[in-house]
């Protein structure tokens, strides 16, 4: 059973002004069979926090620490937190013009299992994970993300989340710009990764509508790049009926404490 351990957790984007600090001091620890929602207002530092875990170059950790498993995960690069067990399901998936999906995910699946999975058992393996999310067999012939649309590229990193199995999934506000039938699809995906075995899941999310369909153990409250609140999955009803505003004036009165 895989445990993320996050400890005082500072991080800062570069500006032509300087440093801009956007993470001050997070504390948080997912561990596997655990689901844990992290919700906050537009420009809260959610997002951050998904990059930063996954070593997005743009954001440099000015003090606290990341572990996974005990090992230091901030001296990984990219890749070796990737191989190491840790998953990213992005709010803007990139396109990779050239890169069929097919070739994308055998070759990703490839470097986490040590050798490339055989090609006759790969495409029963992709096409038996596609039909699960709804995914037309055609879709593995497509350039990675080119052309697709919101929902498309939402199942495709779905897809990856179930064919790579991470020991930890950190999934990037997976529920905006879905429909509501694309949202029951991803949302089962994501249920079926849960239950899969001892894996921990960190949704971060803005809105409460993908917690309908995925019950998360604990919720927390990010505001102005720290957690200010956390509790069980009635914190997120609390959310869906009083706002932010209230964690807001909380988090700004502890800023303005000595």
């Amino acid at each position: 059973m895989s445990t993320l351990e996050i400890r005082n957790l500072h991080a800062a984007v570069e500006t032509d002004a300087g440093p801009e600090p956007i993470l001050r001091g997070v504390d948080l620890t997912v561990v596997g069979g655990q689901t844990h929602a992290v919700m906050g207002p537009n420009g809260s530092g959610k997002s951050t926090l998904a990059y930063v875990i996954a070593g997005h170059p743009k954001y440099k950790v000015t003090a606290g620490s990341i572990t996974l498993d005990g090992v230091d995960v901030l001296e990984m690069t990219i890749d070796e937190r990737a191989r190491a067990g840790l998953f990213l399901a992005m709010q803007y998936p990139v396109e990779i013009p050239g890169v069929s999906v097919s070739n994308f995910l055998r070759t990703s699946v490839g470097a986490i299992r040590g050798e490339a999975p055989k090609l006759r058992l790969w495409l029963k393996e992709m096409k038996d994970a596609m039909a699960a999310l709804s995914i037309d067999p055609t879709f593995a012939e497509r350039n990675v993300n080119e052309g697709f649309s919101g929902g498309e590229k939402k199942r495709h990193e779905i897809l990856q989340l179930e064919l790579l199995k991470p020991k930890i999934a950190v999934l990037d506000e997976t529920d905006s710009g879905l429909d509501v039938d694309a949202l029951r699809v991803v949302s089962e995906g994501v249920n079926r990764f849960r239950e899969s075995g001892d894996t921990g899941t960190l949704l971060i999310t803005h809105y409460t509508r993908i917690l309908r369909y995925i019950t998360p153990d604990f919720v927390h409250v990010f505001v102005d790049g720290r957690i200010v609140e956390s509790g069980g999955p009635e914190l997120a009803t609390q959310l869906e009926d009083e706002g932010y505003e209230r964690f807001i004036a909380l988090a700004q009165k502890e800023g303005a404490t000595p």
